[in-house]
């Protein structure tokens, strides 16, 4: 891999971790258990983020330890193998509580 390719990757985490932060703009939790459509979509954006993580180079994963490269990574194969298992409340933590400094670190390295 190049480092174009490395960010090509960046770009797709930032703008899926800045799709599934506005989609949540305004809604609640609760709304995940009534809207299949919702769940389904922030879980593929969350997978999406954690695949392009994973491509990631290695040596760029290392020379930028502010991204929290290996949880990431784990939370799409959390959701990918356990498709049946989604815990919902950890889905919701995960894009109000971790996306908002994943998009900020995302965004210093790659400008607005």
């Amino acid at each position: 891999m190049t480092r174009h390719d490395d960010n090509i990757r960046l770009h797709h985490m930032l703008d899926h971790t800045r799709e599934a932060i506005t989609i949540i703009e305004g809604r609640r939790r609760a709304d995940l258990d009534s809207d299949r459509l919702l769940e389904l979509g922030l879980v593929r954006l969350v997978e999406i983020i954690g695949e392009a993580a994973a491509r990631v180079t290695t040596e760029f994963q290392q020379s930028h330890p502010q991204i929290p490269w290996p949880q990431v990574v784990a939370m799409r194969n959390r959701l990918v193998h356990g498709y049946n298992t989604v815990d919902l409340d950890v889905l919701w933590d995960t894009i109000q509580d971790d996306l908002p400094p994943l998009e900020a670190a995302l965004t210093s390295l790659l400008g607005p």
